[in-house]
């Protein structure tokens, strides 16, 4: 991470960092949290709301917020539970996300495909049409 870090802090959570989280939730827009509060009213205080979230995460005094609970239908009936967290949790499981993801992606097996960034347009180039006869063809993939 970029060495923007307060020297009084116990945690090395760059600005940088917490910004680059912001453009990828704006990006990816989505629906309010618990609080109700949306993109564009987070985006209002922008730098303020910013700021809480490195100022907590560098001190280790971040603690996220309930999620709210919306009921989804499923494809072949029924109902899941989707937990759907604030715009600033969002944020801050972005910033940690970016974090493990530079840590770990060096150690993975490079035939490793689950949950992974970027893994599902590396599994289709390599694997395109190829599948076992009876497999279906879900088009699904996680990334």
């Amino acid at each position: 991470m970029n060495k923007l870090k307060s020297p009084d802090k116990p945690f090395e959570i760059s600005k940088r960092a917490v910004w680059e989280a912001w453009g990828k939730v704006k990006a990816n827009k989505g629906a309010p949290g618990v609080d109700g509060q949306t993109i564009t009213e987070f985006e209002s205080d922008l730098k303020n709301n910013l700021f809480k979230i490195w100022n907590r995460m560098s001190s280790g005094s971040y603690f996220p917020p309930p999620v709210r609970a919306v009921e989804i239908e499923k494809a072949h009936g029924g109902t899941r539970m989707l937990g759907v967290p604030s715009v600033a949790d969002r944020i801050a499981q972005t910033v940690v996300a970016q974090e493990l993801e530079a840590k770990v992606e060096p150690i993975f097996h490079a035939d490793s495909y689950g949950y992974r960034p970027r893994a599902c347009s590396r599994f289709r180039s390599l694997f395109g049409q190829m599948r076992p006869v009876g497999w279906p063809r879900s088009g699904r993939c996680i990334g």
